[in-house]
């Protein structure tokens, strides 16, 4: 699995400061260590930056290459930033993302053939968030009819079916599994990604891990080729990376209907049944999900 690290970015309290301050050390630190933590690609997410966006992603994407060689998703819904960032990438560069928002789609999708780049096709519509499966079905034919007429190849789009907090609105959570299932045979040749952390807002930072690597293992039953994560888990790294087997197979034999005997399961087992149980919404989603 492709592992894109989410921690450059503009919301950190440390790396914030330093993009504003255009102070290179923390942020060239923070690329090395991602890059030693084995991800795939580093994500320069510099938020809206609607003052000096296009100067500001180009100094990011300079002062990044300077001390990594990883390709680099750039994240920004400034397209003057993006394209100033697209413009002094080394390599193949993954756009995050292209949603249907019309004041922005053609344009966008431009860059993607104009700087040979990928793109993150988000399942955002011009009416906002999908709701529920058939609805990211529609926007996703509608993504790739624009993206073909643009001259944009499926294999060159990761879908991302958008990852909803599970202590907000279980049903769209399980609109993502659904969708997820029928994505291969509906966008053939596309690519998956998900922005894993998005499950988890709202739960105590603590607790956020528990939520994040189960709800990985569960859509690895999909086939999810790549996602946005914290490379500093150790844990979710081992499983994105196959190094767990015995828990993914516990999950997806739930994810088809097997009860197992909680009584029977190891301490780590028990960790991801009860996390399975609350992300299929066979149990209410609390902060105590893992003592009851």
């Amino acid at each position: 699995m492709i592992l894109i690290a989410e921690s450059i970015n503009i919301m950190s309290k440390t790396l914030g400061p330093a993009m504003r301050e255009r102070n290179p050390g923390p942020i060239q630190e923070m690329a090395r260590a991602e890059t030693e933590a084995g991800a795939d690609y580093l994500d320069i997410n510099i938020g809206p930056a609607r003052k000096a966006g296009d100067e500001l992603m180009q100094w990011m994407v300079e002062t990044v290459q300077a001390v990594s060689d990883l390709p680099l998703s750039l994240d920004t819904t400034n397209p003057v930033a993006m394209e100033a960032g697209l413009k002094v990438c080394k390599s193949r560069a993954l756009i995050n993302s292209i949603s249907l928002q019309p004041d922005r789609l053609e344009s966008e999708l431009h860059f993607v053939t104009k700087y040979n780049a990928d793109m993150i096709g988000l399942l955002w519509g011009a009416e906002g968030m999908p709701r529920d499966a058939a609805e990211r079905g529609m926007l996703t034919a509608d993504l790739l009819y624009r993206a073909s007429e643009a001259g944009i190849p499926n294999e060159s789009i990761w879908i991302d079916p958008i990852a909803s907090p599970v202590s907000v609105e279980i049903n769209q959570v399980k609109a993502g599994f659904e969708f997820m299932s029928m994505l291969g045979e509906m966008a053939p040749d596309c690519k998956s990604t998900v922005g894993l952390s998005n499950i988890s807002n709202g739960t105590p930072a603590e607790l956020r891990p528990y939520l994040n690597r189960t709800y990985l293992a569960m859509l690895m039953k999909y086939g999810l080729y790549s996602a946005i994560v914290d490379v500093f888990d150790t844990e979710l790294v081992s499983l994105a990376r196959a190094g767990m087997p015995e828990i993914l197979d516990l999950v997806h034999r739930m994810m088809d209907g097997e009860k197992p005997d909680l009584a029977s399961l190891s301490p780590k087992e028990l960790e991801y049944a009860k996390s399975v149980r609350v992300l299929m919404g066979e149990a209410l989603y609390s902060h105590s999900w893992l003592d009851i």
